[in-house]
């Protein structure tokens, strides 16, 4: 394996997470991620649900996120992370263009199937810059990241909320929500006799829940 040269290197190491749902994306995505020294690969998932899991087991610097995974796409998955303490993301998608106009709009680092090696090359580069400028310091979460989550938080209507319970991912039906209640910085979700905090203003939950129903 020849490790790739590049006077951006910084002493750091980046643990990079792998979530896509093809096999084979995975594989050339950890072949493409080996040929640069500084990068280790600390996990990888197959889905959506066990992104999620995974992330917040794991706290990498980095993920590479799959957009069109079933059940749980890669949006999904965004909207279920502590927007505080977000890694730096590169997207990865296939062909769809919504997905590849928002990451353009929010000057956010996407790579399109089939990987390209320069084009990881470049994304990787601009990994290496936002994480330098945080070194030292509390993690700098990308703007156009936060700029994206609350773009998304604001317009999709959802069939299914993700939330976290004991300390492990729920997925509830919005059919199945009894009631919606504002506490703090979350919303309580009262489903059947239980109650599920999620990091949510009301006034997205307006839009993200069906009015007919809400």
């Amino acid at each position: 394996m020849i490790a790739v040269a590049t006077a951006e290197r910084s002493a750091m190491r980046i643990r990079a997470l792998i979530a896509d749902d093809e096999p084979l994306a995975r594989e050339r995505l950890r072949s493409l991620l080996a040929r640069h020294d500084d990068v280790e690969i600390v996990g990888e998932a197959a889905n959506g649900a066990e992104a999620i899991e995974t992330i917040g087991e794991l706290r990498p610097d980095l993920i590479l996120l799959d957009v069109e995974m079933p059940r749980v796409d890669g949006f999904a998955v965004l909207e279920a992370l502590d927007p505080e303490v977000l890694p730096a993301v590169v997207f990865v998608s296939a062909h769809d263009q919504y997905a590849v106009r928002a990451f353009e709009a929010h000057a956010l680092d996407y790579i399109l199937k089939p990987f390209d090696e320069a084009r990881v090359d470049r994304a990787l580069s601009r990994v290496r810059g936002q994480l330098a400028r945080s070194a030292g310091t509390s993690r700098h979460v990308d703007p156009g990241l936060l700029s994206l989550l609350e773009e998304l938080r604001g317009r999709r209507r959802s069939d299914r909320l993700v939330v976290k319970s004991g300390g492990r991912v729920v997925f509830l039906r919005t059919e199945d929500i009894d009631w919606v209640e504002a506490s703090g910085n979350y919303v309580r979700l009262h489903v059947g006799g239980e109650a599920h905090l999620l990091r949510e203003s009301m006034k997205n939950m307006e839009r993200r829940l069906d009015p007919s129903t809400f």
